[in-house]
């Protein structure tokens, strides 16, 4: 099989992380996978959720959009308000939330707004490694005031996508793969080798264990080059 890009099964889009790519937010980076480009900020606020007032347990929660010329054509503003918004926007909180000792954190809450300036397939898994090197920023820059006594991380996270295109298990899917894949599959984990989220289904045929198997094979080798990327964007 070929690819679009000419891309081995195996192989990532090229990858790049801008960090402080805004002024104001306590982190901020400009993911590109591909033409795939997420605009990820991280904003820390000393209240949390009325859930968790006087529990001394902080909170990390997510907002997903896509602006209105990042698809071939207009989204209207208030979709980020929808189902699918709405649904991507939880599943990058809690992704991030795997990587993060809440209780370490105190009472503040970390909001990260993901917001996608070109869709080409793979913008939630994007948002998601995107996010990390924002929060990992916020949260430095509160140990630097000293607010924190130490980086509340359980580990990095990161995500990606696989799928079976023609037969084929690949990885990193663009949205031409995406809209052709029998099975699309988003794959989220941490540093450690553990797994934080596995969410898939069969679009066309269904697959087997074997294909599954070789699926979060290829996810987790492309998984563990994103934490590389994440780490030489962060300076570590």
């Amino acid at each position: 099989m070929i690819r679009p890009d000419d891309r081995a099964a195996d192989a990532l889009r090229p990858v790049a992380m801008e960090r402080g790519y805004t002024k104001f937010a306590e982190g901020s980076v400009l993911i590109s996978v591909g033409n795939t480009r997420v605009l990820c900020t991280a904003t820390v606020e000393d209240q949390v959720p009325a859930f968790l007032r006087e529990s001394g347990t902080g909170w990390v929660t997510a907002e997903y959009a896509m602006l209105p010329r990042s698809a071939s054509g207009r989204i209207s503003r208030d979709s980020a308000h929808r189902g699918r918004a709405v649904e991507i926007s939880r599943f990058i909180g809690r992704s991030l939330r795997c990587a993060v000792d809440l209780s370490a954190l105190g009472e503040r809450c970390v909001t990260l707004d993901c917001d996608v300036l070109q869709a080409d397939g793979g913008t939630r898994t994007a948002a998601i490694t995107g996010a990390y090197v924002a929060l990992h920023d916020a949260l430095t820059l509160l140990v630097e005031e000293g607010k924190l006594r130490r980086l509340p991380l359980l580990g990095q996270c990161a995500a990606t996508s696989v799928g079976m295109v023609e037969g084929e298990p690949c990885l990193d899917l663009c949205y031409e793969e995406d809209v052709a894949a029998d099975v699309d599959m988003n794959v989220v984990m941490r540093s450690d080798g553990a797994y934080i989220e596995v969410s898939g289904a069969a679009e066309g045929d269904a697959f087997s264990r074997q294909e599954m198997n070789a699926m979060l094979d290829l996810a987790e080798t492309g998984i563990r080059q994103l934490f590389y990327y994440q780490k030489e964007a962060l300076g570590l």
